[in-house]
């Protein structure tokens, strides 16, 4: 992406402009926002954008998540979330279709639902997503191919087998090499790291026990590159693979600073926080949501609005050279 997102900056304005626009019709609202997860980078960057959102217009706005990445306890939370009475919920789902029957019990009971990385869920009023997913898939896999000089073994990591966007990363990845790089060959399956550094290294290990001559390998939860990192590190093969995947550069930097990773694609958690919860109170307040739209974010700025999903173009490709530009 050549344009730097001003992240910082963009949100100040925005959360200035929600402030004069009616703090009253927010003052009494309380929403919940519900991760895969607790405790783990890319939520922590979330929730300052939750916090973030809750300053800026007065809104009673939080972020929870389960101390696993489990789908039963994220309903779990969800479950405890509908008891407390909120009035919206913000849910990134480990597994859609596994919140599908909470998430349904959330808005029979008058609960404005918004999702996020779940674009085939059901019971939600509108799920946001980054990008289309198989076009970030896509793209990280031409960097891994153009790093691999369009031949070779890879293989593919997940952070469940469950996880919608994950999938559809890796689904795009494989489709989009199938048909521009007929030398490459995917190896094993969909490799699943429950959204834990050291299990992507562990499945790395294997990975490259069974597979000597792999030479790619591409992560989707945020944790993978890391784990892949330090496997490949320890075997100090980092000139001889290409890792590329999900992450921020708070997680991976250590490692891209070494070159056991190549690079990394992400999105900002943090705004994508904000705008799950300024979504949440646009749908609250009865404001239209249309094709277009600016939400006055980074990436936000014109939104593909189909059925129910709403698509940004948030996403930007990070490498050594220019993870500096990202402290987060």
């Amino acid at each position: 992406m050549k344009t730097k997102l001003k992240l910082t900056a963009a949100l100040l304005a925005t959360g200035s402009m929600l402030a004069m626009a009616g703090p009253s019709l927010a003052a009494d609202v309380t929403i919940a926002t519900v991760v895969k997860i607790a405790g783990i980078q890319w939520f922590n960057r979330m929730e300052e954008g939750v916090k973030k959102y809750a300053a800026d217009t007065g809104t009673k706005a939080f972020q929870v998540g389960p101390a696993q990445a489990d789908p039963q306890q994220q309903a779990a939370l969800i479950e405890d979330m509908i008891a407390q009475g909120v009035n919206a919920l913000a849910v990134v789902p480990m597994s859609p279709e596994a919140l599908e029957p909470v998430l349904k019990r959330a808005m029979d009971a008058g609960i404005t639902v918004v999702t996020h990385e779940a674009a085939a869920q059901q019971n939600t009023t509108y799920d946001l997503e980054a990008f289309v997913n198989e076009d970030f898939g896509a793209n990280l896999m031409e960097q891994m191919a153009t790093c691999m000089g369009g031949e070779g073994e890879y293989a593919v990591f997940v952070g469940s087998l469950t996880s919608q966007t994950h999938n559809q990363w890796v689904d795009g990845a494989i489709a989009y090499q199938k048909a521009n790089y007929p030398k490459m060959t995917l190896v094993g399956d969909k490799n699943e790291t429950f959204d834990d550094q050291q299990k992507a290294y562990e499945k790395a290990q294997e990975v490259l026990r069974a597979f000597p001559n792999v030479k790619g390998l591409q992560g989707s939860a945020s944790t993978d590159v890391a784990g892949i990192g330090l496997a490949v590190e320890e075997r100090g093969i980092g000139d001889k693979t290409c890792v590329f995947g999900t992450s921020l550069p708070s997680i991976a930097g250590q490692y891209l600073e070494t070159g056991a990773v190549d690079g990394i694609g992400f999105w900002d958690p943090s705004v994508a926080g904000y705008a799950m919860n300024k979504l949440a109170q646009m749908v609250m307040n009865g404001e239209a949501v249309t094709d277009g739209m600016d939400l006055g974010l980074p990436g936000y700025e014109k939104v593909k609005l189909d059925g129910k999903v709403i698509y940004g173009q948030a996403w930007v490709n990070v490498n050594k050279a220019n993870m500096a530009e990202y402290p987060f």
